[in-house]
């Protein structure tokens, strides 16, 4: 059976009981229900019944032991006699109507006072108010449950009632004398009540008179009355006593209790209604005790801290304790003062205050003086608290309680409060409360986000509030019915999710050279391995979505916060919020940016945002509508009617997720007439506060030239085109005037629009000549090059004006934000002229010439260009990976662009940003120098220039950190060395000044290949195909005869080997097939090269979204260059086990190895920077999978002799100290299963090939792991009967294998035994023999202190050795001397022992003769 829940048990237990009863599927009743007749159920009626059983219920009622006595007051009434007459017991209850008015008696109201009403002057009687009628003593009458004015009644009454029978019986008081008791000795059960206490009053509390049969019973109750007063003055204490005892005795408790209850009440108000003296006398007494029992207190605390401090230096500075408002002292000592002294209180209670008619002390001792907060003496982590504003609070600030900071927690004396105390305070019922923390929470998230907290907290504050349960807490306040707390959980949802600084970078980068392409916020991947999937047929196995519907909301928010909000269905609740509750600006500002954010995170968030019901259609005809009236101060407390940039933001985020939400954006919301409305409109002319006119307009424009960049809304261009063209003959007023930020961003974003029109109207005739050959390709967009051609003299007009006002100092600014965009139009117009049908080369090339001479060289020559290329290394992100660090606490869950660091330590982000006109202007100059090449010399003064050399020469060696908070502007850096290499790729041929820098490019292309992101495969393709295998790049081919006769004295040994100088030339003859067999190998990346490819050259119809690949890591891994070895091995290697021939090999396969071994020469011969990214351990496996591919690849001519040169130069002393074993390689778990691998495959088809016994060799060091020795001499000792390599074809010293000594103890015996058994011989492996005799002659001539047992095994290993019938052995092993590898025996021998080892054999053979003789 299930136990209950208890008051005790925390959430984890009630948690788990909640989980033992869903397991145990049980049932707590079982209901039937009754057959309804109306449906012919009427049979079955018969044999169901409605009955509701209730399991573990016994049948029979259990008896209560003891039973309680049942009495009834009508018991006596019932009592029948057997011989008792019916008919008597009739009449006796007979309530006939006779019956009844036979019995009716008259009552005696002779003696009853008759009252009038009083007269009064007013209308109505007096309204009643609380404070009146507490003051005049309504709390005499009787309180209980009634309502104020039914005791307001009843204290009217007892104050009638009290003075009439004072005035009937004031002689009688008199005359009894004044010390009459009022009680009886039943109302003082514990204590003998002496006359002083004894409250005088002139009727009993006990005999009230009812119940008598007389007319008078009022005056028969006063004799009465006075008859016990008198035998109790007759009576002495003793008697008093005895008659109480025996009462007592005699009673029913629960009677005593009700006589002692109205005792209590009597005795209270008799309290109330004595006079001020007795009161003060009464409290002076009882505060007297209080101090008294207070200062032991004290005092007795006192000295328990002085002995706690001399125990626990921690505990100093312990506060005075207080003495508590309850009756009981801390130590469990009753106070001497029990009740409550309303003095002791902070704050008097008064009697019209609700619910403090009754004082609770343990509730009211939080009301007191905090204590005043410890001072820590230890270096231990204390909890953090915070402010109301987010602010922490060192924990030994003294703050005053006025500030609302101190509450009665777990650290009352602390100001502020914790992250679980602000979770436990978002959960009251009290609305202030709720919203308070909730409002906390929000402004501790800001400043979270800010890195405010990053050099105060040990921990993340964002990463503890998610683990804790944060976005469960918002999403349930969201729900909240009052709109305060509702605004607070938006406010915090807001700051949780959305970085303004993030937002700005992104809205600075859109006009950037493909700036509208963002990488969307997804967490990095986390790939979760089912155990239960495998082993599955993968048809069974479930699929990617029905693994994410099957998590909970807590797994999924874990690992992507935006998703889990997502999951928890909050698009609706967002939705809800503005459709019906709608509220402040604030809320409405903070929901859109919510939704901005989430339609930043992913194209599938984007779809919900745009299929969640009536969300859109909410947000565009309440903050986007057709007509609104004028802005005044008035709607400012409002939003609703009002256009707000941030909805336009909102669609210019969704088009950005994808063509078809752009699509639907557009025809389905109508987008289209939004645009043309914003757009046509001026700002000055829309009647709204300037600065938000200037935003609509500049984000209408951006959603513009989103829907442009995938070749849409073109008719509205068309429709449009005398606005825009009239907008953009207005930039001539950044030449004549400055103009505002905001008026500089629109132009800036029509210019945006307008280059994404001329590449879609530059694709038009492509597209419509692929049609009609029937080729599939998207349908031609609705305008033409003609619809274009009238932009360029306007722009070059505005180009120029531009650059000739760089002179002026005061409109410099305006000119150098303005720039770049012309140039970047420029670039678009000539790179589509060129594929036009009406393309005139003439013409084109004296426009080109013009604009070189008119514009470009004075713009390079200007000083704010050499400027701008003077930052280059200061401000780079490669160059300093600082720069992109992240200025807040980072969540996996929550990913962001980290620019608020970005932004106080660069201006790359800024309106001056080194990045944006260089980009430019290279771009433009590219496109010049393919179209007239007769013009490409003239910009090599840019390239030649120190600033730029110097930022080449930095590029090089450096591995910058690839993150999202560095990628978005790695992105734009990478396009800066693109475009720069592209142009010294032309200017090489040309310029002898510029080909003495060859090198240096194409280092920097080599190091710029591995960096480039997802979305720039494209560059990457291009590099590949033009630069990195170019000869112009390569000048140590032509010029290279000295370099090539030096590495030709490191010729191998073997004559019959070529030289390191022949096969670099023969490398470099074979430049075109080494490139096209690495393209080949980068097939698989074709779909992700033309994507990028049509996002570079302004294929605006197929391109289907402006987000990049998720963000996994660079486009190629940093090994590239050995990708056609590891491409073989993962095809033949794993698959078919190394056992194929070359002639069983893919096609080419030869040749594609052959090539890949080639270009490492070349690297490593010349460029051995671009694979120092690689460490040396990963190029030793990535060259062992050669031997792993096939069983004779290794023995192809062309293979052996690449291997040797690559294994010697590997083998080099400087770069063999490098060589570290211990560190498993990229992609493996530990380089001994690869050796192990090796191992298996030199036993099986090595042939004893001097090549891979090296290779085998090389792991077998002193320095490396002994268990790939013990695996050699252990499970794989065979092979040393092929391991052939002699000492003069080892390329490494042979001291790497002899020094130090072998501590192993199995492995020296192994070695013993492989020499004495013959599976060792000095001709078989040449190399090992000498390793082993080294390793065992000096172990047994070692005189280091050991331990016995190893001393016991140098004895036998010695004696052993004397007893050897090999005598060659024999000789080797005792005589050995020092290694030298180029000796014949590989060591030299001692021609007589040295004394001490000649006296250690003695007295170890010594001692055994002398055994064997006892």
């Amino acid at each position: 059976m299930l136990r209950r829940p208890k008051p005790t048990d925390s959430e984890a237990d009630l948690l788990e009981q909640q989980q033992e009863f869903l397991t145990a599927d049980s049932r707590s009743v079982t209901v039937v229900k009754r057959p309804d007749k109306r449906r012919g159920d009427v049979e079955a009626e018969d044999n169901q019944k409605d009955v509701v059983t209730i399991e573990d219920l016994p049948d029979q009622i259990p008896t209560l032991t003891p039973a309680p006595p049942k009495k009834s007051r009508f018991k006596k009434d019932r009592v029948r006699f057997e011989d008792e007459d019916p008919e008597e017991r009739l009449d006796r209850h007979d309530t006939h109507i006779s019956a009844v008015l036979s019995r009716i008696f008259e009552r005696d109201t002779s003696a009853v006072p008759v009252s009038l009403p009083t007269f009064t002057g007013t209308a109505f009687p007096k309204v009643l108010h609380r404070s009146v009628v507490e003051s005049e003593g309504m709390e005499k009458g009787p309180r209980g449950r009634k309502s104020i004015f039914a005791r307001q009644i009843a204290a009217q009454r007892a104050n009638k009632e009290g003075a009439h029978s004072l005035n009937g019986s004031r002689t009688k008081d008199q005359s009894c004398g004044a010390t009459n008791f009022a009680v009886l000795p039943l109302e003082s059960m514990d204590t003998v009540p002496s006359r002083s206490n004894v409250v005088d009053a002139v009727n009993s509390l006990l005999v009230s008179g009812q119940g008598l049969g007389i007319a008078n019973s009022a005056i028969e109750t006063i004799k009465i009355h006075q008859e016990n007063q008198a035998k109790l003055q007759a009576m002495s204490q003793s008697e008093i006593l005895e008659e109480q005892g025996r009462l007592l005795a005699q009673l029913d408790p629960r009677l005593v209790d009700f006589v002692r209850s109205q005792k209590a009440q009597i005795t209270k108000s008799s309290e109330s209604a004595s006079g001020p003296g007795q009161q003060e006398a009464s409290l002076n007494k009882s505060l007297s005790n209080r101090t008294a029992s207070a200062l032991d207190y004290t005092t007795q605390a006192q000295e328990t801290s002085a002995i706690e401090d001399d125990q626990d230096e921690e505990n100093k500075n312990l506060p005075v304790v207080q003495p508590p408002i309850t009756g009981f002292l801390p130590g469990g000592r009753k106070n001497p003062s029990q009740n409550i002294l309303k003095t002791e209180l902070p704050i008097k209670p008064q009697k019209k205050w609700l619910h403090m008619d009754k004082l609770e002390p343990e509730k009211l001792e939080w009301t007191r003086d905090p204590p005043p907060p410890k001072k820590q003496s230890t270096k231990k982590a204390m909890q953090a608290r915070f402010n109301f504003a987010g602010s922490l609070i060192p924990p030994t600030e003294d703050l005053p309680t006025h500030l609302g900071l101190h509450h009665h927690g777990e650290e009352p004396e602390l100001a502020g409060y914790s992250l679980q105390e602000l979770f436990i305070l978002s959960r009251s019922q009290l609305n202030q409360q709720r919203n308070l923390a909730v409002s906390t929470l929000a402004n501790v998230l800001t400043k979270a986000r800010a890195g405010e907290y990053t050099s105060s907290l040990k921990s993340s504050v964002l990463s503890c509030l998610l683990d804790a349960g944060l976005l469960f807490l918002l999403r349930y306040s969201l729900d909240d019915s009052v709109e305060a707390v509702m605004s607070a959980a938006v406010h915090a949802l807001n700051a949780l999710l959305v970085s303004s600084d993030d937002e700005e970078c992104l809205d600075r980068a859109f006009p950037w050279l493909l700036g509208t392409a963002t990488f969307p916020l997804l967490p990095t991947s986390q790939e979760d391995e089912d155990e239960d999937d495998e082993g599955m047929d993968e048809s069974m196995k479930p699929t990617v979505k029905e693994k994410e519907d099957n998590k909970t909301d807590h797994d999924v928010a874990r690992q992507d916060v935006v998703k889990g909000f997502l999951k928890m269905q909050g698009l609706p609740r967002l939705r809800y919020i503005l459709e019906v509750v709608r509220p402040s600006p604030r809320v409405v500002l903070d929901i859109l940016e919510i939704l901005i954010r989430i339609a930043r995170h992913s194209t599938a968030a984007a779809i919900q945002i745009l299929d969640c019901p009536r969300l859109m259609d909410t947000v565009i005809s309440e903050f986007l509508p057709g007509s609104w009236a004028p802005y005044t101060s008035q709607t400012a407390s409002s939003l609703y009617g009002l256009p707000v940039a941030l909805a336009m933001k909102l669609l210019n985020a969704l088009a950005s997720a994808g063509r078809h939400a752009c699509a639907r954006i557009l025809n389905s919301l109508g987008g289209k007439e939004l645009l043309a409305r914003f757009v046509v409109v001026e700002p000055s002319e829309m009647l709204l506060e300037p600065s938000e006119a200037l935003h609509c307009s500049t984000e209408a424009l951006k959603m513009f030239a989103v829907a442009a960049s995938y070749g849409q809304a073109c008719s509205v261009y068309t429709d449009l085109y005398p606005v825009l063209v009239q907008r953009l003959q207005s930039g001539n007023r950044a030449s004549s005037e400055a103009l505002t930020p905001l008026e500089l961003d629109r132009v800036r974003i029509l210019l945006v629009l307008l280059t994404q029109v001329t590449h879609t109207a530059g694709c038009c005739e492509a597209l419509q000549r692929g049609s009609s050959q029937g080729t599939e390709c998207p349908p031609p967009p609705p305008i033409s090059w003609s619809h274009v051609t009238g932009l360029q003299p306007t722009v070059i007009g505005l180009l120029k004006g531009c650059v000739k006002a760089l002179d002026n100092p005061g409109q410099m600014s305006s000119a150098l934000i303005l720039i770049p965009s012309y140039l970047l139009f420029m670039e678009a117009y000539y790179s589509q002229l060129s594929v036009q049908s009406s393309f005139q080369p003439v013409q084109c090339l004296q426009e080109l010439e013009s604009l070189t001479s008119d514009v470009l060289m004075p713009l390079i020559s200007h000083h704010a260009i050499r400027n701008m290329t003077s930052s280059f290394r200061s401000s780079s992100v490669i160059c300093n990976p600082v720069l992109s660090a992240v200025g807040w606490e980072v969540v996996p869950s929550l990913p962001g662009l980290g620019c608020s660091k970005l932004k106080k330590t660069s201006n790359l982000t800024g309106p001056d940003s080194p990045l944006l006109l260089p980009t430019a202007l290279l771009h433009l100059l590219n496109t010049i120098t393919s179209l007239h090449k007769g013009l490409t010399k003239r910009f090599s003064s840019f390239l030649l220039s120190d600033s730029v050399l110097n930022y080449l020469r930095s590029c090089v060696g450096v591995t910058p950190p690839v993150s999202l908070t560095s990628a978005w502007i790695l992105r734009h850096e990478h396009h800066l060395l693109y475009l720069l290499l592209r142009l010294a790729h032309k200017l090489v041929p040309v310029d002898p000044e510029v080909a003495k820098h060859a090198s240096l490019f194409h280092q920097v292309s080599l190091a710029l290949l591995p960096w480039l992101l997802p979305g720039s495969e494209h560059l990457a393709h291009e590099l590949m195909s033009i630069l990195i295998f170019s000869h112009s790049l390569l000048p140590e081919g032509g010029r290279g005869e000295p370099e090539v006769a030096a590495l030709a004295e490191l010729q191998l040994q073997e004559k019959t080997l070529p030289g390191t100088g022949v096969l670099l030339r023969d490398a470099l003859l074979h430049l075109p097939s080494i490139r096209g067999c690495y393209l080949t190998h980068l097939a698989h990346m074709e779909p992700a090269v033309l994507a990028s490819r049509d996002r570079y050259l302004g294929r605006t119809p197929s391109i289907s979204s402006h987000f990049l690949p998720e963000l996994t890591g660079p486009s190629l891994p940093s090994d590239w260059p050995f990708l056609p070895l590891i491409s073989l091995y993962e095809r033949m290697g794993l698959w078919a086990g190394g056992g194929q021939q070359v002639d069983s090999l893919p096609v080419g396969s030869l040749e594609s190895v052959t090539h890949c071994l080639q270009w490492l020469l070349v690297l490593e011969s010349w460029r051995e920077q671009a694979l120092s990214v690689v460490p040396p351990v990963a190029k030793l496996a990535r060259l062992a999978c050669v031997f792993l591919c096939s069983s004779d690849l290794f023995l192809e001519r062309p293979v052996q002799e690449l291997m040797w040169v690559l294994f010697r130069g590997l083998t080099r002393p400087d770069r063999l100290e490098a060589l570290d074993l211990g560190s498993p390689p990229p992609g493996l778990a530990s380089f001994h299963d690869l050796y192990s691998a090796l191992l298996a495959q030199y036993e099986a088809v090595s042939f004893g090939d001097p090549l891979f016994g090296c290779f085998m060799l090389l792991p077998l060091q002193r320095r490396y792991s002994v268990s790939m020795r013990l695996a050699v001499f252990g499970e794989h000792v065979g092979m040393l009967r092929s391991l052939g390599v002699s000492l003069q074809q080892l390329p490494i010293p042979l001291e790497k294998f002899t020094s130090p000594m072998e501590d192993s103890l199995p492995l020296l015996r192994l070695y013993f035994r492989a020499l004495v058994t013959g599976a060792l011989k000095r001709n078989w492996c040449p190399v090992l023999y000498v390793v082993a005799v080294s390793h065992l002659n000096a172990f047994m001539f070692s005189q280091d202190a050991v331990a016995e047992e190893v001393e016991v095994i140098r004895r036998n290993l010695l004696r052993k050795t004397h007893y050897l019938t090999d005598e060659v052995l024999k000789k080797h092993l005792v005589y050995f001397w020092l290694p030298q590898q180029d000796a014949e025996l590989g060591f030299s021998t001692y021609e007589q022992l040295p004394a001490v080892r000649a006296h250690r054999l003695e007295s170890i053979l010594g001692t055994e003769e002398k055994t064997g003789k006892r």
